[in-house]
């Protein structure tokens, strides 16, 4: 006697293992003895009856039910792929064009159970071999490993109330073929596991009784035990066994010629001659019987080849039917049978049945000699009659072509002659269509006599002339368009000048008849008006006695207030003329300045003009440009004074230096210095190099009268923006375009020959310029006598525009200032390069 300590639940699982283990071996022994009692080793054909249970769904549904209905779910995918899905090959295959069925594919439910890894089964083989196993955290790897599956859910998603109490990790929800299950998991991990403990087995493998003792023999195979779980036997649990099992059946059923019988519950209660009728619906619904009997009521469930019924007729088949081909063979024993062409279908290798001809079908595989020499017989009177048949439709298909011919020879004829008539038709449209509006223009002709009738005598004389001109222009366009010698180009020039002729003549006598009509009335009008003149008259002489009256003591009432505002305005001018006096002394103080600075700017031409080779001879007084320029050069730069630097040491820091006081400090220099150096070469170039050197920059911005204005009001307010532009000034980043006209003749001015003024009248040009700030960064010239010029800052300073773009005036112009997009396509389009955005 063993004995060892186990717990309630584990010894009540431990004898549950026991009797399984016993039930099993013993029918293992009991089929094998059978089998070995028949005498036959190998069975090449043999007939297998397959007896399943079906579905299964209760209350409280375990692990049982969760392998039948795992079984059912296999089974039923094994029904659908060789009924439907293998017969709907077939059908395609042959080319029968039969409709194709839709059924449901439960292979999605078949995959919740066997995906490796994922599959249920598969998972609760994992938790088996845990440490601690758990049903709970069994049910959650479940739902957690097929999130979002079709087939899966939980409990509380259940029809039945019994279900929806329950926890998630209690139970699984699967959505079978034939109806929804809840599967509560709390014993599958015991129920998976029928290990026998190595104590039983050793007392069963030492017993006194031989048959036990050989029911428990262990063998290499089944007995294994593990070098690092101790004693403990390890052997597949139910599911693996199972589902193994099961797909070695399946396997068989796949080699075997298959056939089902549907098993029907008729009722619940398991009483007689008792149908429930939506209970046996859905039953038959669920196993895909619909799909089934449409695809047999629409297809054809009885076949055989062509070369085995020709096989089975050739040994009596005379030789000029042995060369038959085994298709046209068939093809002639089922017309000689009268076999009705709907009851049966050739495939590409064999021929088809409709269901309920296996009669007609059966008839044919009999192997009667004399029956099959009669049918021989037969088909060979079919074939000559077919051949006879195809003989005489081919003579009437001979003569039927021969007089479709002939009918559309003349057929041809009649068209010929609509197509004659059609194109004579549109070779002349077009002179009749003239010769229609050449009638209808030459009627208008009356309409111009009742308007010369309505004119007065001195314009009726004055048009009659013209208007029987006119006519007899129309009367001749009508006679050139019946003239076929004439051209139609010709005809229609003609008509078009009658047209505009007509049209016009009658537009001026319409305009006469209205003037004739406007003197009459004119004639009315100045009569009245003259009346009403003199009465008016008569009514103003009143009103300006009135009037002088009221006058006369106005004036006298204005004479006493001028008297007390003149005593006030001499109290108030000499108040002024002290002010004036102290603005004196300071003017003389800042235009001895503005002549310092105008000596240095002349010195600085002079050195300009020496490095250019040529002899500059300066004026003892600069222009207006030059003065006002000096004038406001004048004003305070702040730390930086920049009149004695280089033009090379200018260009260089505005290229190099990243102090933004200096570096405008040195553009506003050198754009000083620009302006002063152009009109120094304009004031001693000649006349032709004025011309050409005015039309560097559209007159508009160097306009003197706006130029002074714009000075005195620089001069006003140049301290403050000067002083506000040493600071980092967001107008240098301001990007402004403008677009202004040229002017290409000019005169010179008789007071200052430096400046030119427009002629009216005459423009030529266009000008565009880009201002970065108040400095010029590109600038664009269209003349229509030279090519395009494109000119850009750093480059061609001394050829662009050297003003501020406050002193261009350009943003007050209107209609001056354009977009950016429309300045960047011209200079695009003239080949300029893309200029990069800069930000100081």
């Amino acid at each position: 006697m063993m004995r060892v300590p186990l717990k309630p639940s584990e010894a009540s699982a431990a004898r549950d293992a026991l009797a399984k283990a016993i039930y099993s071996r013993l029918f293992d022994w009991i089929v094998g003895a059978i089998n070995r009692s028949i005498p036959f080793n190998n069975t090449n054909s043999y007939i297998g009856v397959l007896d399943i249970a079906g579905f299964e769904f209760f209350t409280i549904n375990s692990f049982e039910q969760f392998c039948i209905n795992y079984c059912n779910e296999k089974l039923q995918n094994f029904f659908n792929e060789r009924i439907l899905k293998q017969e709907q090959e077939l059908y395609e295959k042959e080319g029968l064009g039969v409709e194709k069925i839709t059924y449901v594919d439960n292979q999605d439910c078949i995959d919740l159970f066997e995906r490796r890894g994922s599959g249920m089964l598969d998972l609760l083989d994992e938790e088996m071999r845990l440490p601690k196993p758990l049903p709970i955290h069994f049910t959650s790897a479940v739902h957690e490993a097929n999130k979002k599956h079709f087939r899966l859910d939980t409990p509380r998603k259940s029809l039945l109330k019994e279900h929806r109490g329950m926890r998630d990790d209690d139970g699984l929800l699967v959505r079978h073929f034939a109806g929804t299950v809840c599967y509560e998991t709390a014993q599958f991990i015991e129920k998976n596991n029928d290990a026998l403990h190595a104590s039983l087995e050793a007392i069963f493998e030492t017993s006194n009784t031989p048959l036990i003792k050989e029911l428990f023999e262990q063998s290499l195979e089944s007995s294994v035990f593990s070098q690092n779980r101790g004693k403990k036997l390890v052997v597949p649990s139910v599911g693996s066994k199972f589902r193994s099992q099961l797909t070695v059946l399946l396997e068989k059923l796949n080699t075997t010629g298959t056939h089902f019988v549907r098993c029907v519950k008729p009722n619940s209660s398991m009483s007689a001659w008792i149908f429930e009728g939506s209970s046996v619906l859905s039953q038959l619904r669920c196993a895909g019987m619909g799909s089934v009997l449409k695809l047999m009521q629409s297809g054809y469930p009885s076949r055989t080849g062509f070369s085995e019924l020709y096989n089975m007729y050739s040994p009596v088949l005379p030789p000029e039917l042995a060369r038959l081909d085994p298709r046209l063979f068939c093809k002639c024993l089922f017309h000689v049978l009268g076999l009705n062409n709907r009851d049966f279908k050739f495939g590409m290798t064999k021929v088809f049945f409709r269901p309920a001809k296996f009669a007609e079908f059966d008839q044919l595989l009999r192997r009667d000699p004399e029956n099959m020499k009669v049918l021989v017989k037969k088909v060979k009177v079919w074939l000559i009659t077919v051949r006879w048949r195809k003989a005489q439709y081919g003579a009437w298909s001979v003569i039927k072509l021969k007089n479709k011919i002939l009918y559309r020879r003349e057929q041809l004829t009649t068209i010929q002659k609509y197509l004659r008539g059609y194109l004579t038709r549109q070779k002349h449209a077009k002179r009749l269509a003239l010769f229609r509006k050449s009638n209808g223009l030459q009627a208008r002709g009356t309409e111009m006599k009742k308007i010369v009738d309505q004119l007065t005598p001195q314009s009726r004389q004055k048009w009659e002339i013209e208007v029987v001109e006119s006519q007899r222009q129309l009367a001749n366009l009508v006679q050139q368009c019946k003239n076929q010698r004439m051209e139609i180009d010709a005809c229609a020039r003609s008509y078009e000048e009658c047209l505009r002729r007509v049209d016009k003549i009658i537009h001026d006598l319409k305009g006469q008849l209205a003037s004739d009509e406007a003197i009459k009335l004119a004639e009315i009008e100045q009569k009245m008006r003259e009346e009403r003149e003199q009465e008016a008259k008569k009514q103003r002489e009143e009103i300006m006695k009135e009037k002088e009256m009221e006058k006369n003591e106005m004036r006298r009432k204005e004479i006493e207030v001028e008297r007390v505002r003149a005593e006030r305005d001499f109290e108030k001018n000499r108040a002024v003329e002290a002010s004036r006096e102290i603005a004196a002394i300071e003017e003389m103080q800042r235009k001895r300045a503005r002549e310092e600075q105008e000596r240095l700017d002349a010195q600085l031409a002079a050195r300009l003009a020496a490095e250019e080779g040529t002899l500059a001879d300066l004026p003892a007084s600069t222009s207006w440009n030059s003065s006002t320029s000096s004038g406001n050069n004048n004003q305070k730069r702040g730390k930086h004074d920049l009149s004695t630097w280089k033009y090379a040491e200018l260009r260089d820091t505005i290229n190099t230096s990243n102090d933004m006081e200096l570096l405008l400090a040195c553009k506003e220099e050198f754009h000083r210095r620009l302006r002063i150096y152009n009109e120094w070469k304009q004031k001693n170039a000649s006349e032709k190099e004025r011309v050409e050197e005015a039309r560097r920059v559209p007159l508009a911005l160097m306009n003197p009268q706006q130029t002074n204005d714009t000075m005195r009001w620089i001069g006003a307010s140049g301290a403050s923006r000067n002083s506000a532009t040493l600071q980092v000034n967001p107008a240098l980043s301001a990007q402004r375009f403008f677009k202004v006209p040229f002017s290409s003749r000019l005169q010179q001015n008789g007071k200052n020959p430096a400046v030119f003024f427009v002629e009216t009248g005459s423009q030529q040009g266009v000008w565009y310029g880009h201002f970065n700030g108040q400095w010029i960064q590109r600038q664009i010239e269209l003349h229509p006598d030279k090519p395009p010029i494109l000119l850009l800052a750093g480059r061609d300073d001394l050829q662009m525009c050297e003003l501020p773009l406050d002193q261009t005036q350009l943003p007050l112009k209107k209609g001056a200032e354009i977009l950016e997009h429309e300045f960047e396509t011209i200079w695009a389009h003239l080949g300029g390069k893309p200029l990069a955005k800069w930000n100081p």
